[in-house]
C-alpha cells in the first residue's frame, strides 16, 4: 500500500499538470461514469493530501477523494497520448499537459464540503502537512501519550497519525530505538515528539526522492532497494549495527520488522 509521500507526490502532480484548468473527467471501466459527470468539465482549483487520501478540489464546491488501498495506482500519459485503455482504468483525468489513469483504488468518490471535513475529523495529522505552530505534533503526542496500545500499533493507525505505513513504521522505531511493544503512554514526551519530527524528516526525503530511504547515510543518493532501510524486510539478517538477526512478527495483521538488540 502507498505510504504517504506517494500521495503526496500524486497531489504535487495534479497541482502541476492539472490545476488552473477544466478537464476531462470519465471512467472506461464505467463503475465511476455517474460521478465523473459531476466533476468533468470543471476547473480543478486544487489537489491536497492528507495521509494516504488525496482530494482533488473542483470550482462546484464538490470534491473526488480517492484512497489508492493496496492495489490503487496510476500512471500518466502526455495530453498527446489519448492511449487505448488497458485493463481496468476506473478514472481517468484529461488536462492540455497531461491524462492520468486511476486502476483498482480502494476509494474514488464525489462528495460535498461537509463530508469532507467528516472525513478530515477522523484523520490524524499529517507530517507532511504545514504545522507552523506545532498544533499537529501536540496532536499527535497526546493521542500517543493518552493510549494504552503499542506505539507499533499507534503508528499504523491513520487517527493517529497520517500517512505512515509499514516501512515508516519499522524505520521510525528502529531509528527511535523503540521496541515495538512499548505502550504509547509509557513513552516519554520528549520521545514521542523526536518521532514525530523524525517522521516529517523521513516523509520529505520520500517526496523530493519517490523512495522510502531510511539511512540518513544514503538521503542524496539512490541506493538500491536492499540498502534503502535498517530493519523493513531484512528479518533474519544481521541489524547493520548490532549484529542481531532482524525480528519479523504479526502484529495486528501486519508484519512487524525490529530488531531486539537494539530497540530492547
Amino acid at each position: 500500500m502507498p505510504e504517504g509521500h506517494t500521495v503526496h507526490r500524486n497531489a504535487n502532480d495534479f497541482n502541476r499538470l492539472f490545476a488552473g484548468e477544466a478537464i476531462i473527467v470519465d471512467s472506461p471501466q464505467g463503475r465511476f461514469t455517474s460521478e465523473a459527470k459531476l466533476v468533468s468539465n470543471r476547473v480543478l482549483v486544487r489537489a491536497r493530501a492528507i495521509g494516504k487520501q488525496l482530494f482533488l478540489e473542483f470550482d462546484n464546491d464538490l470534491t473526488l477523494r480517492i484512497h489508492l488501498g493496496i492495489y490503487g495506482k496510476w500512471k500518466l500519459h502526455s495530453a498527446e497520448d489519448w492511449p487505448e485503455v488497458v485493463g481496468e482504468v476506473r478514472a481517468r483525468f484529461r488536462s492540455s499537459k497531461a491524462i492520468a489513469e486511476l486502476r483498482g483504488p480502494t476509494v474514488c468518490e464525489v462528495i460535498d464540503d461537509r463530508e469532507v471535513l467528516a472525513v478530515e475529523k477522523r484523520l490524524g495529522p499529517d507530517p507532511l502537512n504545514p504545522d507552523p505552530r506545532g498544533k499537529e505534533r501536540e496532536r499527535f503526542a497526546a493521542k500517543v501519550a493518552g493510549s494504552r496500545t503499542s506505539i507499533g500499533q499507534l503508528l499504523m493507525n491513520q487517527e493517529v497519525v497520517s500517512g505512515i505505513g509499514n516501512v515508516y513504521r519499522a524505520e521510525l522505531l528502529f531509528r527511535a530505538g523503540i521496541n515495538p511493544h512499548t505502550p504509547g503512554n509509557a513513552l516519554p514526551r520528549e520521545v514521542i515528539e523526536n518521532i514525530w519530527h523524525d517522521s516529517v524528516k523521513l516523509l520529505k526525503v520520500g517526496v523530493k526522492t519517490s523512495f522510502m530511504i531510511t539511512r540518513d547515510d544514503l538521503f542524496t543518493k539512490r541506493p538500491s532497494k536492499a540498502d534503502r532501510n535498517w530493519v523493513y524486510k531484512r528479518e533474519g539478517q544481521p541489524c547493520r549495527v548490532c549484529s542481531t538477526n532482524v525480528s519479523i512478527e504479526i502484529m495486528a495483521g501486519r508484519k512487524l520488522y525490529w530488531c531486539a538488540g537494539c530497540q530492547s
